[in-house]
């Protein structure tokens, strides 16, 4: 049953085509897929979301938006106007969320790109709120925190989410990636869960040695994160929603997808079933 709840982000076998990703995960039995933006491009948005209904998938999520913070105004108006047309490639999609990677400017302060990532996302959230769409903060590892995520733990997640005033469709999306290190894991995961905020939960693993901290990350049991037992305070805490495979990685994006993607199943079936 737990096969159920597989997901896989189409960056993991990002050589493959829109329609290719949707026809062969279709075929594999997965059950549920998040796009990535590049895989609207050129096409009827409405229409690829229509085409995975159909080949019995869910859209669980649009990866991503984001990238709130900049130095001038009018980088950050340019920010704005992205997430804007994001929400809208998510209305048109019908995926019911967002996923955030929220963004830094290396030589500004953390604190600020804080602010700015809060008040990013405070004045798009009327245009998702109307498009019925939810946003999902993703904290990134620290070592993204120069350029690519001021927001690195559930707990400044948590702070952006209060300080926006808890609105109901801005939450968190949990990737084991990002925050497995994080020694206030399981509490975090809990009162993520207990304020109704906990929307997504993305596995992979973490090589050792990791070859390249961007597009080396391995296959679920290949690395040394306790993947299985973050799931269970995952589940735990009531979440039955997708368990969403995202994988960056040059080793496997060189192979033969097919062969990749019986390689994903077989990790998640042996992790899961």
């Amino acid at each position: 049953m737990d096969m159920e709840r597989l997901c896989i982000h189409t960056i993991t076998t990002k050589h493959w085509t829109t329609e290719e990703c949707i026809t062969r995960y279709s075929a594999a039995g997965v059950t549920g897929i998040t796009f990535w933006r590049y895989n609207l491009e050129g096409r009827d948005v409405t229409a690829v979301g229509r085409r995975a209904r159909e080949a019995g998938m869910k859209v669980v999520s649009l990866c991503r938006g984001g990238f709130f913070p900049s130095k001038t105004a009018e980088g950050r108006q340019k920010a704005l106007d992205d997430n804007r047309r994001c929400i809208e490639q998510a209305r048109e999609l019908e995926a019911p969320m967002i996923v955030l990677v929220c963004g830094a400017v290396p030589g500004q302060s953390l604190e600020e790109s804080r602010k700015q990532i809060t008040d990013g996302i405070a004045a798009v959230l009327p245009e998702a709120e109307a498009a019925g769409v939810k946003l999902a903060i993703e904290p990134l590892h620290p070592m993204y925190a120069d350029d690519r995520s001021a927001v690195n733990t559930m707990r400044q997640a948590n702070d952006i989410c209060d300080a926006l005033g808890s609105p109901e469709n801005v939450g968190i999306a949990a990737d084991v990636y990002h925050i497995w290190w994080d020694p206030e894991l399981k509490h975090q995961i809990e009162f993520t869960s207990a304020q109704k905020r906990l929307f997504a939960f993305h596995i992979c693993d973490w090589k050792t040695p990791t070859a390249d901290l961007l597009n080396d990350r391995g296959l679920m049991g290949e690395g040394c994160i306790p993947i299985r037992q973050i799931s269970d305070w995952v589940d735990a805490t009531g979440f039955t929603g997708h368990r969403e495979v995202e994988i960056f990685s040059n080793l496997y994006w060189a192979m033969d997808q097919a062969e990749y993607l019986k390689k994903i199943k077989e990790a998640y079936r042996h992790l899961y079933v």
